[in-house]
């Protein structure tokens, strides 16, 4: 197939569209940077310059491309695009992003449906955003935490968007649990290290991840099997910040995180950090094995963070 990924050169991309290549399709991958064209066709994809939140640019790279499936993995969490991550003022960090996931969505699929492109696969996010109620681990069946009254209510509103526009077009979104992997962590593990990422109050809320290439992998399926509907694309193991956070200190060879009370937290880094640490709900992936067929190569954090900090 002729495969469009918005957002080549991300975290994600740059993992995804080598393996779109291996497996035979024709790739178009996108980028905000000219400079960056090389490297992704190095990659083995056609490299494209578009400004996502610009129509008239999607348009173009789009009917340029004549694409069978759009893959929308554009995010602005980089440093370049967002600065350093401010989840007390997490409605400001992620302004980026936010723009992305809603009018850069819209713009992506008017360019669908202007260029008779059948279907759109779109990033989405499950790790510790799942419903504060009932039990720690959420389904598709579950609706995502809006975290009404937050500074991440802007961002979950903008995650629902996605869900939304991309269902009624008959697409898929593959809810992914936090990254790790090559350039995933960086910026958390230097944290680890310097104790600048402490436990908050008993660290009993759950949080999912996914290796990248796991991501990666799924997304190829969703491709390739014209997937329609909501995924959740994490490991087979979510897990309290009480295991997951020292597990990787040990990893990263740094000492035990430092343990906080909830009330110097709120103050410190704002309420999302400590519904996150203490109340987040993680997810299951049982959907994505039993319809995609899927198997995370990594499927537990625990031998993941390892290998990965190796």
């Amino acid at each position: 197939m002729r495969v469009f990924v918005a957002g080549g050169t991300g975290v994600l991309g740059r993992r995804l569209v080598p393996r779109l290549v291996d497996r035979g399709h024709e790739v178009t991958a996108t980028t905000t940077s000219a400079a960056k064209v090389e490297a992704l066709e190095r990659l083995g994809a056609t490299g494209a310059v578009m400004d996502g939140l610009d129509a008239a640019s999607v348009g173009r790279a789009v009917a340029a491309a004549r694409p069978d499936v759009i893959v929308h993995q554009m995010t602005g969490i980089s440093l370049a695009h967002a600065g350093k991550a401010d989840l007390k003022h997490f409605d400001r960090w992620a302004l980026p992003t936010i723009r992305l996931r809603t009018a850069g969505t819209d713009h992506l699929l008017e360019a669908a449906e202007a260029n008779g492109v059948s279907h759109v696969v779109a990033q989405g996010y499950a790790n510790w955003n799942g419903l504060r109620e009932g039990g720690w681990v959420k389904t598709e069946a579950d609706p995502l935490d809006l975290y009404e009254g937050t500074a991440a209510h802007t961002s979950m509103a903008a995650l629902r968007h996605v869900e939304t526009a991309v269902g009624a077009a008959g697409g898929a979104v593959l809810r992914y649990g936090a990254f790790y992997g090559p350039g995933a962590t960086d910026d958390q593990i230097e944290l680890v290290r310097k104790r600048q990422f402490p436990l908050v109050g008993s660290g009993g809320g759950y949080a999912s991840w996914v290796h990248l290439d796991d991501a990666a992998g799924a997304t190829v399926l969703a491709v390739e099997q014209k997937a329609a509907g909501v995924f959740n694309i994490v490991d087979d193991e979510p897990a309290p910040a009480a295991e997951w956070l020292p597990h990787l200190a040990a990893c990263a060879g740094a000492k035990k995180p430092l343990r906080i009370p909830v009330w110097l937290a709120r103050l410190l880094a704002g309420e999302v950090v400590v519904a996150m640490m203490t109340e987040g709900r993680g997810f299951s992936n049982a959907k994505a094995k039993r319809e995609l067929g899927w198997q995370p190569e990594h499927p537990s954090w625990r031998q993941g963070f390892a290998e990965s900090t190796a």
